[in-house]
């Protein structure tokens, strides 16, 4: 009987391992330490002057360079290590002055036929590249207000439109409070609003000679209104960091009211904050008439023109949680625009509210919440404070033509780069309630590097330390089986680049521990092959046996281990996930490894031929 496999068979396995190489192969080129430069506006760009500034004060400092290019209106140096790129940064920050953002950042430096194959490293996790870690605190009482203004729209509207007359609608707290001349109106007006807004909890008081309705919101409706808020948040947040394209990002919950974000990579927090914490939320609102009373309108001053006011209606149509898609692009005179897709809620109340508004103009108003610090001396110690405040600013204010419906565009926006930014954060989704930080921590590369070299320590000496054992104990089949586990861990790595896996320090101890389990499966075949041979079955047939037999335990083993590192990543997170991703990808090559690759290389030593001799160690091998 002679053990060889069909040339298609054989063909597959090396096809594997090439396209194995090919991919692991980036790895073995680490990114460069670099400072990255950006405008500390978006409309601010990096130029070849300021990026030749940037270098001269960092040579004259005796720092060595080793590259530098210009990428997307962004700067990038490259220099030799961590402990340059350290010095670097306040160098560089002083020479560019407050409008440049100087961040650490690591720049790839995968050769460029290796990047049109679309093959890269393995992305690093927080704890081994770096990167920054953000606690976000959600405003839960804006939360309610902001839910109650929009209800407080409706109900106005509605009443209009069922020709019910009032007097005004105020905020009142949690409470929305309704004025009628006549106890007809209020009857009309209590019956309309208690048949379509079961929310509100309805009392019907009297002041002077104004009657009342106040709708107060039931403490179920609030924490409905504040759990809504909270994870609003966090899809938009994710959508926010998908769309910044960071690998493996941790975005979660944490308590009632705050939400943690894990960017790995990211040392430039400027942007990560500016892309996160801003709410970019719009609101669709008609320029108030000449006779509306002062009580219905608001004033507001246009983002671009500091001069310039407009009057508005306090009443909203619709506002950018309407919104389900943006795009930047190009006005008629080539200027930059948003064009914006309502879903059918926004197109619908935008088609009811600018039928009637023909002629008339209607403003796109701009909302963003900021957290601002001030030094103020209290009880005669100079203190930090935080303000929160809100800036309101007017982007357009157009004349309705005819009457609107699901898609808009928004002119008037200062550049490109504003109106991408713009479009990006309203395709991520808006922000159901302003967020906070209230922590902010930046975690260095050289950090993440020490943790890289600890674990490629533990990983080498298992592997190292199993190569021996296996060389010793198999001999002839022991290197058989170390070459398959080389060739396995080549797998396993360029399985997580293809998938672009982030690699964490819990997902090195899963490497390791798939070092230990992937010669399992050699072992079970060996042992088996070694029985045949006792049993005196000829060398051939015993390794055939060895294969075939051993294939059953050897896939129920792993099956079971998979089925579990499943569970640990369907379940985990952070860590967890880390380290059962490794696991699951390690299982799946240490069994084409175990069970394909060996037995190729094998088949290619002894199959084709007759023996009479194994070298497999023990006194057993030879018949």
């Amino acid at each position: 009987m002679l053990n060889k496999y069909p040339l298609w068979k054989n063909l597959i396995i090396l096809i594997a391992l090439v396209i194995g190489f090919i991919y692991a192969l980036p790895n073995l080129f680490p990114d460069d330490h670099a400072v990255q430069i950006t405008g500390a506006r978006s409309s601010t760009e990096v130029n070849q002057r300021m990026l030749d500034r940037a270098i001269d004060a960092l040579e004259s400092e005796g720092i060595d360079i080793k590259g530098s290019d210009l990428q997307d209106r962004n700067g990038l140096i490259r220099v030799l290590d961590g402990d340059d790129q350290l010095k670097a940064r306040p160098v560089v920050q002083e020479a560019l002055g407050d409008d440049y953002l100087v961040a650490l950042n690591m720049a790839a430096s995968t050769p460029d036929w290796l990047r049109s194959l679309g093959a890269g490293p393995m992305k690093l996790g927080l704890d081994l590249r770096g990167g920054v870690h953000f606690l976000l605190e959600v405003d839960m009482e804006t939360a309610v207000e902001q839910r109650l203004e929009a209800l407080s729209g409706q109900i106005k509207r509605e009443l209009r439109e069922e020709r019910i007359r009032y007097r005004g609608g105020d905020l009142n707290g949690r409470e929305i409070v309704l004025s009628f001349r006549d106890d007809g109106s209020r009857s009309e007006a209590f019956g309309l609003i208690r048949d379509q807004y079961n929310q509100f909890l309805m009392d019907e008081q009297t002041d002077g000679d104004e009657l009342k309705i106040v709708l107060s919101l039931a403490e179920g409706e609030v924490k409905s209104i504040q759990d809504y808020a909270i994870e609003q948040n966090l899809t938009t947040i994710r959508n926010r960091v998908n769309e910044l394209g960071v690998a493996e990002p941790l975005v979660q919950r944490q308590g009632g009211d705050r939400i943690i974000v894990e960017l790995p990579g990211v040392q430039d927090t400027a942007q990560a904050k500016r892309v996160l914490g801003a709410t970019a939320n719009l609101e669709f609102r008609l320029e108030a008439r000449q006779d509306a009373p002062s009580s219905e309108t608001e004033s507001f001053g246009f983002r671009d023109q500091q001069n310039r006011t407009a009057r508005l209606e306090r009443d909203t149509i619709v506002t950018g949680e309407n919104v389900s898609n943006a795009q930047q692009a190009f006005d008629e005179n080539g200027q930059p625009q948003v064009n914006i897709t309502m879903d059918s809620v926004g197109g619908d109340l935008m088609n009811r509210a600018t039928r009637n508004a023909i002629q008339r103009r209607m403003a796109v108003l701009f909302i963003e919440y900021k957290t601002e610090t001030e030094q103020k001396v209290v009880d005669g110690k100079v203190e930090t404070v935080e303000e929160r405040v809100v800036e309101k600013g007017i982007i357009s204010l157009a004349t309705i033509q005819s009457a609107l419906g699901s898609s808009f565009r928004i002119t008037g926006l200062d550049s490109i780069p504003e109106a991408s930014e713009l479009a990006l954060l309203l395709r991520a989704g808006s922000l159901a309630a302003p967020m906070y930080f209230v922590q902010e921590r930046t975690i260095g590369p050289s950090l993440g590097q020490k943790n890289i070299d600890a674990g490629m320590m533990s990983v080498g000496l298992g592997f190292v330390l199993v190569l021996i054992y296996m060389a010793l104990y198999y001999r002839g089949f022991g290197m058989i089986a170390n070459v398959a586990l080389t060739l396995n861990l080549m797998m396993l790595i360029a399985c997580m680049s293809i998938l672009s896996a982030t690699l964490t320090l819990p997902g090195i101890a899963g490497i390791v521990l798939t070092v230990g389990m992937a010669v399992d499966a050699n072992v079970l075949i060996f042992e088996r092959i070694r029985e045949e041979l006792k049993t005196g079955v000829p060398p051939q047939s015993a390794i055939n046996a060895g294969y075939s037999r051993a294939f059953v335990s050897i896939v129920d083993a792993n099956i079971t281990t998979l089925l579990v590192a499943i569970i640990l990543f369907a379940m985990g997170s952070g860590p967890v996930k880390g380290f059962a991703i490794t696991l699951c990808l390690g299982i799946l090559t240490s069994m084409f490894s175990g069970l394909m690759v060996s037995r190729s290389i094998v088949n290619f030593v002894y199959g084709g031929r007759k023996i009479k001799k194994l070298s497999i160690g023990g006194k057993l091998a030879n018949v």
